[in-house]
């Protein structure tokens, strides 16, 4: 059986593979699709799901199946689709002369194999789904039955399968551990002073050890975001779907949302490790060992981690200190900042993205293939697209043009996502990174206070109101 492709052979010369449909220059209906130039344009969810499945003379391409898979979601739940699917492919069996049925599976069984695998590997997450696990067992039992050469193939496939789903639920299960034990560090400093007396400079000394272990963690947490939370963050009620009421039980974006609060952590813990030490040159120390931690990840390409860098840096409790950043030189930060730049849509950093990407095409080693893009704004771009169009025509047609776009951005963060990352793990500094207590927006603005005095009489309100409810000083 053939092996599933990488994503990036969806890719052409000129973007997302989608020419690949009757020819015609002009706009023609096939079945319920509508093309247009050779692009699928539009059609009807049924249609799409006949094209879907395959058949003795037809299977889809891989393009095609990702999008549908990806979008089909807004649509119907993925335990109604497999229903389908299976209902398709067993009427596609019986529909040559019964006494040709042996082989007519015979030619048809490694096709629905290779869409069954597909789906498995690029939507793993569907499959904790009881119904879609059966439907997938009942259809592979059927189609193995009495072809042994199948049942090997169909055997890897539901243990690469389970593989999967272990590997997150184990994650899930670690996140939750981090979860459960986070404290406020103001709270650990009263009740515990010794346990966070270390600042990050002690755990790592070396700024680019430092960007390697960020990259170890964003490239985990990107790991285990499966595409299709990318369509349930903004899932809908379907205008022609009569009988459901919501969709709250299709909007399971768990390892996205853990990933976004990874950054804003992230975030917290930069501004918290230059709030806390008490010296004004130890905390312009801090700065600039961070504005070197943040040059590297901009160099390794792991975006993500540069923008948490900058962000914690500019929040207010950070960049109110004045007196300490006088005695910074922010020659290289000031650089960074024009690199992050958000004017013009963050063009300088979409021309820097792009160049990573690039290099991520024709790299030889995996050092070269990172790129970790700056998330928050992945998200806003595909909250745009998924605004800015209609997911249905007036005819009823679902939008497929609007779907091909979306796959085309999500796919794209497929391939960077399956990046191993390279550098060596120290679990020690991934400890500190992961779980040390960092200070609420309130008690870093405390600490900013207690560091530099406060100037303005709004500012010394607020620092009487935090001395009094944070400390119970007055």
């Amino acid at each position: 059986m053939p092996q599933t492709p990488p994503f990036s052979a969806m890719f052409d010369s000129s973007g997302y593979n989608r020419n690949l449909y009757p020819s015609s220059s002009a706009e023609d209906s096939c079945g319920g699709l509508y093309y247009h130039d050779n692009n699928l344009l539009s059609g009807s969810l049924e249609a799409l799901i006949q094209h879907l499945v395959p058949n003795v003379d037809y299977y889809p391409d891989r393009t095609y199946i990702f999008t549908f898979l990806l979008s089909s979601r807004l649509f119907m739940h993925p335990s109604e689709l497999m229903a389908k699917v299976c209902h398709l492919c067993v009427e596609h069996q019986r529909s040559s002369d019964p006494s040709n049925d042996k082989n007519q599976i015979r030619k048809i069984a490694p096709k629905i194999l290779q869409l069954l695998t597909e789906w498995t590997e690029t939507f793993p997450y569907d499959f904790r789904d009881e119904r879609v696990m059966r439907n997938l067992k009942d259809l592979a039992h059927r189609i193995t039955s009495g072809e042994e050469a199948y049942r090997k193939n169909v055997q890897q496939m539901i243990q690469c399968l389970l593989r999967k789903l272990a590997a997150l639920s184990q994650y899930e299960e670690v996140l939750a551990k981090i979860s459960a034990t986070a404290t406020d560090r103001l709270t650990v400093l009263r009740t515990k002073p010794q346990v966070v007396q270390r600042d990050i400079i002690t755990i790592c000394s070396d700024p680019y050890t430092l960007a390697q272990q960020l990259t170890h963690i964003e490239l985990e947490r990107l790991n285990y975001i499966g595409p299709e939370e990318f369509v349930q963050a903004f899932v809908q009620k379907d205008p022609l779907d009569n009988d459901k009421t919501c969709y709250s039980d299709r909007k399971k974006t768990r390892n996205l949302e853990a990933y976004v609060e990874w950054f804003n952590r992230l975030s917290y813990l930069v501004a918290t490790e230059i709030c806390m030490p008490v010296k004004k040159k130890h905390r312009a120390r801090m700065i600039e060992y961070f504005i070197d931690v943040a040059r590297e990840c901009f160099n390794i390409g792991n975006f993500n981690s540069l923008m948490a860098i900058i962000s914690g840096m500019n929040m207010s409790p950070v960049s109110r200190l004045k007196k300490t950043w006088a005695k910074v030189k922010t020659a290289k930060f000031d650089i960074l900042e024009h690199q992050m730049d958000p004017s013009s849509n963050f063009y300088n950093y979409r021309t820097a993205l792009r160049g990573a990407a690039q290099r991520s095409l024709t790299a030889h080693s995996s050092r070269e293939k990172i790129v970790i893009p700056f998330f928050s704004l992945l998200i806003k771009d595909i909250y745009f697209l998924n605004e800015g169009c209609a997911n249905r025509l007036p005819n009823g047609h679902v939008n497929f043009e609007k779907f091909w776009e979306l796959a085309k951005q999500v796919s794209e963060l497929m391939t960077w996502k399956q990046v191993e990352c390279p550098f060596e793990r120290d679990r020690k500094i991934l400890q500190h990174l992961l779980t040390v207590p960092v200070f609420s927006e309130d008690a870093l603005y405390l600490a900013s206070y207690e560091s530099e005095g406060p100037e303005t009489h709004v500012e010394k309100d607020r620092w009487k109101s935090l001395r009094s409810s944070l400390l119970g000083r007055v």
